[in-house]
């Protein structure tokens, strides 16, 4: 179990939301805090492995959800090929703590970036990038050129009125002539990303669109225009990771091509988008057995009862993602056991502040002859939607058991 007491992470007292005089997250945790339960953890870890490998897929999870080394480490120890990465700073900072295969899933502009590249390949890294232009293709040609090395691209499909990436397969096919005449790139494959893929029947966008990034590897690969020996071809965010790992398997591509899938929410899921997600993907896939499972919570104390009805609770937009009002949970008496929940039904998130949380609270909830009533201390977990937008608010996270007793305290790098 983590011990309070003798905390190593440097400048940790500064922050909010651990453990100050020991590990009892009810009683001995500075919050709100961020909290992470490790038997939903475990499960998701495993899961999402499972399926990548039932389907013929690596698993690169997209880092820049969590950006805590701690969690890298378990998604590559439960079997993950590498971890993605959307910048060169992030990708500096996982490899400074061990990550050595890196999906960089966007294009490497500007040379200061270029530079961080750089020192990352000579240390060792194995390093992939993708290119949507001819200007960002000779840019990275000149540079890494100049330093005698070799840069490993994918060429990006998108589509029209997406995010970036080539707009059809000529586009694709004119940049990897182009790569392949670059002595210092090496083109590695075909990168996409199907979350900007819309249209009035999204599952069969989706599919098509998988599909088109196929055909276009294919292509590239029937030119002969892809040199590495163990060509890529990734796609998949968190939300129809199913379709896209779907298509890669009836496509038959793991004789030549690696299909690589990306998702990153699924390490703690949410109470949010991402669970009407995953039921839409069991509705498509009801052989899956189980599903995920939330694992990130924000836990924060009622402030004040200022008049009848309202709860203003410790939690704000700097503590919590707020694309959805969080979802309350649980509520706990401060000091309490983690096994003893006071009632939630009918409260409501309202309105969020900076540090305050609006909360409709029924009256009934309110007189003190109730056993159940609210007070000031109270604990309430929330649910969170969009961990992305949490995690990136958070530069400690706790780590608890089914006890509510901290484990470990995770340290984030944004």
């Amino acid at each position: 179990m983590f011990d309070a007491s003798s905390h190593p992470l440097e400048g940790a007292a500064l922050h909010k939301g651990l453990p100050e005089t020991g590990n009892d997250l009810l009683a001995e945790v500075s919050l709100p805090a961020a909290v992470i339960h490790e038997a939903f953890l475990a499960h998701n870890l495993a899961w999402m492995q499972r399926f990548a490998n039932e389907h013929g897929a690596r698993l690169a999870p997209h880092g820049k959800t969590t950006m805590a080394p701690a969690l890298f480490h378990r998604q590559l120890a439960a079997g993950a090929w590498g971890i993605t990465l959307a910048t060169a700073p992030q990708c500096r900072a996982a490899f400074a703590h061990g990550v050595k295969r890196l999906l960089m899933a966007n294009q490497l502009v500007g040379e200061a970036n270029m530079a961080i590249v750089a020192r990352l390949i000579d240390e060792g890294a194995d390093f992939y990038c993708v290119v949507d232009s001819a200007a960002n293709v000779r840019q990275l040609a000149r540079y890494f050129g100049a330093r005698e090395q070799r840069l490993q691209v994918l060429v990006e499909l998108g589509v029209d009125g997406g995010r970036c990436g080539c707009r059809d397969q000529d586009e694709v096919l004119a940049l990897g002539e182009l790569v392949d005449s670059e002595p210092a790139l090496v083109l590695a494959g075909l990168e996409g990303y199907e979350g900007v893929v819309y249209g009035e029947d999204p599952v069969r966008a989706v599919r098509d669109y998988a599909w088109h990034l196929v055909e276009a590897a294919q292509a590239l690969d029937h030119d002969g225009l892809i040199e590495a020996r163990a060509p890529l071809i990734t796609a998949s965010g968190s939300a129809w990771y199913d379709l896209v790992a779907e298509v890669f398997r009836e496509a038959r591509l793991a004789g030549h091509f690696v299909p690589v899938l990306r998702p990153g929410c699924y390490v703690v899921h949410d109470h949010g988008i991402y669970r009407a997600a995953q039921r839409d993907v069991m509705g498509r896939r009801p052989e899956l057995d189980r599903g995920l499972h939330p694992a990130l919570e924000v836990f924060a104390q009622v402030l004040s009862l200022p008049e009848p009805g309202l709860a203003v609770v410790g939690l704000g937009k700097r503590d919590i993602g707020h694309d959805q009002l969080p979802l309350l949970l649980r509520r706990y008496r401060e000091g309490g056991m983690a096994n003893r929940t006071l009632p939630v039904e009918g409260w409501r998130v309202e309105k969020l502040m900076d540090q305050h949380a609006f909360v409709h609270v029924p009256d009934d909830d309110f007189p003190e002859t109730r056993n159940g009533e609210v007070r000031i201390g109270d604990i309430i977990a929330f649910g969170i939607s969009h961990p992305c937008l949490t995690f990136d608010k958070w530069r400690r996270l706790c780590r608890v058991n089914e006890r509510l007793e901290v484990l470990e305290v995770l340290e984030t790098c944004f």
